[in-house]
């Protein structure tokens, strides 16, 4: 920082964007899209314009110029409101006047003296472990991108690529309210300072993941090389490089394949899978409850019916994320896999928005395991009120991460395989 109190790391920053939409602005070049494999010239990059696909709409660039730098104040904001959460109580109960309160990792490590060792290590791996290497891997590639180390730059933008699409802290949040609906029946339940942590890192993770344009750290660590139409025949979905074939990216060094390797029997073999942990899933008992020397067990169904009385909408929450999800998720990702080996060239359009919501609202069937995992870290063993997971919570466990598996699995240029692609001349769309 000088003596006018300019940070020099921001003008430089400032004048590399400028340089770049500058160099934009004197070449037409081609790109193509990552999820239709559709050829496009692209305009020069304006000022707040993001440019979509015209075929698929998926978002090509963005127009709006983030600073890098700003990305790593986040990462670094949302690890340090973060870290605190997972030994700092979210919430409490106050039951036969003694308090019970509970952390991030509180359920899980609850779950691992039960017994359910591998239910536990889900939810450690997917509240606390996932969150925790999101905001690493964005302060990993910064750091890779100071020191030109290669190996920890690439491998930390994979990481964060991969991670966004399984961060959770959303759905632990709701979680949270789920239980404390259900645990206010028997106790007296108050949200601790920890659940602020939780709210903060939530607010700026979601902030980076809009933000993040891992294009653009490649474009700052090697600017691409633009080639004709005639050129360009394959795309790293590592770097986003549009490039002639090769069976290696030029700037990432990544193996290129024209699809996904045995993504429709991949992904076939993981619905069946999730298809036959959904019966029992929903047929056995996933939660037991004693109270006063009661015994009360409940599927998913009953869990339902029971919040009905009273809890309409936290009922309606947990039908739709624990029993519509889950079986939305199998149906149309079957239709989407039928379409494609029928060769369907009808709506594809609609199948890639399917797919899509698909990928994006598997995550949220994770819910009720999150609720099981909170209720049992607060409600005290051998007490007037016992809690303990039923059998059925292991099956709908191994239904969420299937039907996640065959959403990550499935490779969405197949859908497109048999369009009579539009004119390459068409350019992509543009709105602000």
């Amino acid at each position: 920082m000088n003596g006018n109190g300019i940070n020099h790391s921001t003008m430089q920053e400032h004048a590399t964007a400028s340089q770049s939409v500058a160099k934009l602005d004197r070449a037409q070049y081609y790109l193509i899209c990552p999820n239709c494999d559709l050829k496009l010239p692209s305009k020069p990059v304006k000022h707040r314009i993001n440019a979509h696909c015209p075929q698929c709409d998926t978002l090509l660039y963005r127009g709006k110029h983030f600073l890098l730098h700003t990305n790593l104040m986040l990462a670094l904001s949302g690890l340090l409101f973060f870290i605190p959460t997972l030994f700092i109580p979210f919430i409490s109960i106050r039951l036969i006047n003694v308090n019970f309160s509970s952390n991030l990792t509180s359920g899980a490590f609850a779950l691992f003296n039960e017994g359910y060792t591998t239910l536990g290590l889900l939810i450690f791996i997917c509240s606390s472990v996932l969150p925790l290497l999101l905001f690493l891997s964005v302060i990993c590639a910064h750091w890779g991108l100071k020191h030109h180390h290669f190996t920890v730059f690439k491998y930390a933008l994979v990481t964060f690529q991969k991670l966004k699409h399984w961060w959770m802290l959303d759905v632990f949040l709701l979680s949270i309210a789920v239980a404390a609906f259900k645990l206010r029946e028997y106790s007296i339940v108050t949200p601790q300072i920890g659940l602020i942590g939780l709210i903060f890192a939530q607010i700026i993770a979601i902030t980076l993941i809009l933000r993040m344009s891992v294009r653009r750290y490649w474009q700052r660590w090697h600017p691409a090389e633009h080639y004709s139409e005639e050129q360009i025949s394959s795309h790293c979905q590592h770097c986003h490089l549009s490039q002639p074939h090769t069976t290696q990216c030029r700037r990432c060094h990544s193996p290129i394949s024209f699809r996904k390797k045995h993504s429709i029997q991949k992904t076939w073999a993981y619905l069946i899978a999730a298809s036959v942990f959904l019966l029992p899933a929903n047929v056995l008992n996933i939660s037991i409850i004693f109270s006063n020397g009661i015994r009360y067990e409940d599927t998913i169904f009953s869990g339902v019916v029971t919040l009905m009385n009273g809890h309409i909408p936290i009922a309606i929450i947990i039908f739709v994320a624990s029993i519509l999800v889950p079986i939305a998720k199998i149906i149309g990702l079957a239709y989407i896999l039928i379409c494609i080996q029928l060769k369907s060239s009808v709506d594809q359009y609609h199948r890639m928005k399917l797919f899509l919501f698909v990928k994006w609202i598997g995550k949220w069937s994770i819910l009720d395991l999150f609720v099981i995992a909170t209720t049992i870290a607060l409600v005290d063993r051998d007490q007037i009120l016992d809690f303990s997971p039923g059998p059925a919570a292991m099956a709908f466990a191994a239904v969420v991460v299937f039907t996640m598996f065959a959403a990550e699995s499935l490779d969405p240029r197949l859908i497109w395989d048999t369009t009579n692609q539009p004119n390459n001349k068409n350019e992509a769309s543009y709105e602000e």
